[in-house]
């Protein structure tokens, strides 16, 4: 099937449209389904599951399947599956695509040691046979769109992201995003975003741009030196689930999303802290959401003793009894 991508404004992969061209990176522990829906409901283009690993999702293992109850009925949701084994990634993409998935992502730009160890991830740019070979298995095994995610390449030695891309896209692959880093960079230096127009220039599919984007003046400027299709932003969201919705606006002419402010604020957040209790349960929900209260606290200027009680409390009730004057402060100032 042919991809159609009409204007900067509107991508088509076969019938999926991701519109505007503006999307929520998968973080490991950080773009769980409670964050996807915030942030999807500012608007996005699309969001991206954290990384599942393929043979412990087909195998059930404790808490993977949890992950990739990915909101497989979530529209614009791609479903992002990593391994070294083409027949567990083959199996996971019918799993997902079976459940619902409307995308899957292959990941191969993880530069986590435990995922590259493993020969996952972004350790497959050293093995570019063996990642096609993957790519073409889980290609093969499904009917929705297949998409991948990876890096420049290994190091600065083996830029080879763009033969990786040429070659993935032969194999069926309809969007490939680019970190602008290598794996040996993990999230050091700057985002190398020029680099990524090599890539563009390689394949006819769409690309995306990811890497150090965190407003409307980055991605502006990593189109322009890039010459992507669209941006993808991860880290820059968080604490900041409307950030992706103002970059839309800004650069698609878009309605500017409503920043929430004051008690609209703290309703916010709170709601945010219950869909992760909900999710996950108490004891681990409390855990996971200290990271996301965190970054809120941070943007609301909260001073370290206040930040530091509310997330040390260990009882969900006594978190949503500070948190309005944890959040509050921010108006105040």
């Amino acid at each position: 099937m042919i991809i159609s991508v009409a204007i900067t404004e509107q991508l088509v992969l076969d019938d999926v449209a991701l519109t505007p061209p503006v999307a929520l990176a998968p973080l490991a522990g950080i773009t769980d389904l409670p964050f996807r829906q915030l942030v999807a409901s500012f608007g996005a283009g699309w969001v991206v599951s954290e990384m599942v690993a393929s043979q412990e999702m087909v195998q059930a293992k404790p808490g993977v399947r949890e992950r990739a109850e990915l909101g497989y009925d979530q529209e614009g949701t791609a479903v992002q599956i990593a391994g070294r084994e083409a027949y567990w990634m083959a199996e996971a993409a019918r799993m997902a695509a079976g459940n619902g998935a409307a995308i899957i992502d292959i990941n191969m730009g993880c530069p986590a040691k435990k995922v590259t160890n493993g020969y996952s991830g972004s350790a497959l740019l050293r093995t570019p046979d063996h990642a096609l070979s993957l790519i073409e298995a889980v290609v093969n095994a499904v009917d929705v769109p297949v998409t991948l995610k990876t890096r420049l390449g290994w190091d600065h030695d083996s830029l080879n992201a763009a033969d990786v891309a040429r070659r993935a896209q032969e194999a069926g692959i309809k969007l490939v995003t680019i970190h602008g880093r290598t794996r040996c960079q993990f999230y050091k230096g700057a985002a190398d975003w020029a680099a990524i127009r090599q890539i563009k220039d390689a394949v006819t599919i769409p690309v995306i741009a990811n890497g150090d984007i965190v407003d409307a003046d980055t991605a502006r400027a990593a189109l322009r030196l890039s010459g992507a299709d669209g941006v993808m932003i991860g880290r820059g969201a968080q604490g900041r689930p409307w950030v992706l919705a103002q970059v839309s606006a800004a650069l698609h002419g878009l309605a500017e999303p409503v920043v929430p402010q004051g008690h609209d604020l703290i309703d916010m957040v709170c709601g945010h802290y219950e869909a992760m209790l909900s999710f996950y349960g108490p004891e681990l929900g409390r855990k996971v959401a200290r990271k996301h209260l965190g970054w809120y606290m941070d943007d609301a200027g909260t001073p370290p003793a206040l930040r530091k009680a509310v997330l040390t409390q260990v009882a969900p009730a006594n978190v949503l009894r500070d948190l309005p004057e944890a959040l509050d402060l921010q108006v105040a100032a």
